[in-house]
């Protein structure tokens, strides 16, 4: 019992003493941008709140692989409570549903409410289906945990429900949009069909699965360099990808989608990765919006208006220096500015160059690295990316420089 006792107050003794003149400040989302941001807030010796609707933070650059199960959920997400506990800081469950910025206040959907110095948006987005008839119905998306389990599931129904038809019988999944989520989950599913689908489903002829991948626009990965592109169709069509591009979507039907030519394409699962845009209840925050429904921000991520309150992450939009919506940009985003706010002056952003350092690289389902690593995994999948960047375990996938470098990592806690 005086163990017990014990154990209690080294957990309370973890959390910073909330006393003195500290700033409160407030971080919604516990995403890459999230997390790095109560990492130098916990540095800089602020009083830090994080708010998720998740009790998890999610590593989002895998959960292609979750969803064709090379690894397992619990694989790609880290307890957000285990992070802030080593942070000096508090966790909260809720989804925030108000922000007041003149009384400097937050309201969660359970109908708590907490008062800020500082506020942190970093709250990420959602899918974005643009009005195509049928999409939210009959598309499957890739942005959460929840989301890949879903889609893990009924890719592996489809299978089994192939094998049980028996010879004659095909299936088929379409990938809509080029970007990197499509072109990872558009490669995942070649290697799935070519490495693991025979062992697991030896009367399914491979013939029988067939994967298209659909771009409205001219080209795949559009942020990236031409040759990067065209490498990366490449390697999809000689993994027996059909790549179709100048092809916008009409109709998602359940077994089928309609393009805009009238083309009618079977369709039995169809994932939806053409992208994203702000959830919905930000346009109640009273904060400016851009392109997506993003938050406005100044270069030094400071809320258009606002001196208190950033947005940092996919959320974020600085309209002066718009950058990719990946991790390394999330990221350097988290330690760069709202930690170092708490009674310091603004500062901009790192250079373009320093930024893209890492977050122009290509995404890992499109082939072959385009860096020299290895792309071994436990999970027997051949796809590199972030598992072979450097790292300091062997659980990890994220970059040795990364604030936390790893969310997976049994030191993470």
């Amino acid at each position: 019992m005086i163990r017990g006792l014990k154990v209690t107050g080294t957990w309370r003794r973890a959390h910073r003493q909330e006393a003195g003149d500290a700033p409160r400040v407030i971080v919604v989302g516990a995403g890459f941008g999230g997390l790095a941001a109560v990492d130098e807030l916990d540095r800089a010796g602020a009083q830090v709140l994080l708010i998720d609707r998740n009790v998890y933070s999610t590593f989002q650059p895998l959960l292609y692989q979750v969803a064709t199960g090379g690894l397992n959920p619990g694989d790609v997400s880290y307890p957000a409570r285990a992070f802030t506990r080593t942070h000096g800081a508090r966790f909260r469950l809720g989804e925030v549903t108000g922000v007041d910025p003149a009384r400097r206040r937050v309201t969660l959907a359970d109908g708590g409410h907490f008062d800020y110095d500082y506020l942190v948006l970093a709250t990420g987005v959602s899918a974005a289906y643009y009005g195509v008839t049928g999409a939210v119905e009959h598309s499957l998306g890739l942005y959460t945990r929840r989301d890949a389990v879903d889609l893990r599931d009924h890719i592996m129904a489809r299978l089994e429900r192939l094998d049980i038809a028996g010879p004659g019988k095909s299936v088929h999944f379409t990938v809509v949009g080029g970007g990197a989520t499509g072109v990872e989950v558009a490669g995942a599913l070649a290697e799935l069909r070519s490495t693991a689908l025979d062992a697991a489903f030896p009367e399914v002829d491979l013939a029988s699965v067939h994967i298209r991948l659909v771009e409205q626009a001219d080209a795949l990965l559009l942020p990236f360099e031409p040759s990067l592109r065209d490498y990366a169709r490449g390697q999809l069509e000689a993994r027996g990808v059909e790549v179709r591009l100048n092809t916008a979507i009409q109709e998602v039907r359940s077994d089928r989608v309609i393009l805009a030519d009238g083309e009618d394409l079977p369709s039995e699962v169809t994932v939806w990765a053409a992208g994203v845009s702000a959830p919905a209840v930000v346009a109640g925050w009273q904060l400016p919006q851009g392109r997506g429904g993003r938050i406005l921000t100044r270069p030094d991520l400071r809320v258009q208006g606002q001196d208190r309150i950033f947005a940092l992450g996919d959320i974020a939009l600085i309209e002066e220096q718009p950058l990719p919506q990946l991790a390394q940009p999330a990221l350097q985003m988290g330690r760069t500015r709202p930690g170092r706010s708490a009674g310091s002056p603004p500062a901009s952003l790192p250079s373009r160059s320093s930024t893209t350092t890492r977050a122009s690289w290509p995404p890992s389902g499109a082939g072959r690295p385009w860096w020299n690593c290895h792309a071994g995994s436990r999970s027997g999948a051949r796809w590199p990316g972030w598992r072979g960047w450097p790292c300091t375990c062997s659980r990890c996938w994220a970059t040795a420089t990364a604030s936390p470098p790893c969310l997976t990592c049994p030191g993470a806690t």
